[in-house]
């Protein structure tokens, strides 16, 4: 999964955090959701401006930091 184009960053948002394509939904508030639990779709219907490609996206992101790869940014 490539997220390069999908994860930004951005000083001024959410304090230069990694975000899904320029808004204000960061990579952790993804991966947080889904570690509480939630589904795909569950994310998908309360946040409808998010698409299965940014989760996966979010998952690619965290998985590539883990390996302490350091991401570019977009």
């Amino acid at each position: 999964m490539k997220f390069r184009g999908i994860i930004t960053i951005d000083p001024n948002k959410r304090g230069g955090k990694p975000c899904v394509r320029g808004m204000r939904i960061a990579v952790e508030d993804v991966l947080g959701w889904l570690a509480s639990g939630m589904t795909y779709e569950q994310i998908l219907s309360d946040f409808p401006e998010l698409t299965r490609e940014d989760i996966l996206a979010c998952l690619a992101f965290a998985a590539e930091r883990e390996r302490g790869v350091q991401p570019l940014p977009a």
